[in-house]
């Protein structure tokens, strides 16, 4: 059984994480995307957030003030079990998330649409949003909170098989150049992309490839990871870097995530994580013991699973 009070105080300790300390395979894509830019501009901007950065670890003050909007992702081995159920499990989320708004302290972002209610702790109506995932096996809990950029860096657009891949290297370059020349989103990023699925899942693959993998990371399926590999190329080969200006540095790596689809069509979306990649893991044990890490490793081959049962020969490689 795992402790409902361990759950909070663990999700606490990540959601300063979370604020304070960019994860290293962020900041070493970015520490190479400042050596090789030469746009004046960009190279100012990469520069001035590597060296805030290196303050907000020192101070213990959140690397950006625009902290985004917490959220969670929950992944739980089958075996298992909250004290409490899933009920106390969201509420202690819910709890470290308004207890570390004014701790950290973080910027209360969250407001009613209509009325503009606002708690000044990041907790309302379907917010924080939590997500979960399950693996077949293990008595642990995963917590992965990100802080992730609320306004802009999104879009979606419904295309059709016979758009190819063509079709997929348009939109995304007609999104990243509206990221960059209208100010939607903090370059340099990590790009999620989602295709496939019904419009709802491919929001979600494509968020969860932006916000949930880590840089240089690649898709399982060698066509897919060959199709990564082009997009970040492509994404820094169109005259823009950090923040939109003159530069060769907007993208610092590329993901795709895929699910099946209707057959007359192929959705796409297209997500910006932001200059302050904010992501933070712990996997929490009923024998009450806890691993941080930086890598949410959500992306198992559970999780890409096209099986209709999960043989039990394979359940370890899912981990």
């Amino acid at each position: 059984m795992i402790s409902i009070d361990l759950l909070q105080k663990t999700a606490e300790t990540l959601m300063d994480k979370a604020a304070i300390e960019i994860p290293d395979d962020y900041l070493a894509g970015l520490q190479a995307a400042a050596k090789s830019e030469d746009g004046e501009l960009s190279s100012f901007v990469l520069s001035a957030m590597l060296e805030n950065y290196e303050a907000a670890k020192q101070d213990r003050r959140a690397m950006c003030g625009d902290t985004g909007t917490p959220r969670w992702y929950v992944k739980m081995g089958n075996e298992a079990q909250i004290d409490g159920g899933p009920v106390a499990l969201e509420a202690a989320l819910r709890r470290a998330t308004a207890n570390r708004t004014d701790g950290v302290p973080l910027r209360p972002n969250r407001v009613h649409p209509l009325w503009r209610t606002d708690h000044n702790n990041n907790v309302g109506i379907n917010a924080p949003e939590i997500e979960y995932g399950f693996e077949p096996a293990g008595s642990w809990i995963d917590l992965i909170t990100v802080h992730k950029g609320g306004l802009f860096g999104t879009d979606y657009r419904m295309l059709f098989p016979s758009d190819g891949i063509k079709g997929i290297k348009r939109f995304y370059l007609d999104c990243l150049v509206a990221f960059g020349k209208r100010g939607l989103a903090c370059q340099p990023a990590i790009i999620g992309i989602g295709l496939g699925g019904g419009k709802d899942t491919c929001m979600v693959l494509g968020k969860r490839a932006a916000c949930l993998r880590v840089v240089g990371d690649r898709n399982p399926d060698p066509r897919i990871a060959e199709l990564e590999d082009e997009l970040k190329e492509l994404g820094n080969s169109i005259g823009m870097g950090a923040m939109g200006f003159v530069g060769k540095n907007m993208v610092i790596d590329t993901n795709i995530e895929v699910g099946f689809c209707h057959t007359g069509g192929m959705q796409m979306s297209v997500h910006a994580f932001c200059l302050s990649s904010r992501r933070a893991v712990a996997r929490v044990y009923d024998d009450g013991r806890v691993e941080y890490r930086t890598d949410p490793n959500w992306f198992t081959a559970y999780q890409r699973r096209e099986t209709v049962e999960w043989p039990a020969d394979t359940i370890e490689a899912s981990q």
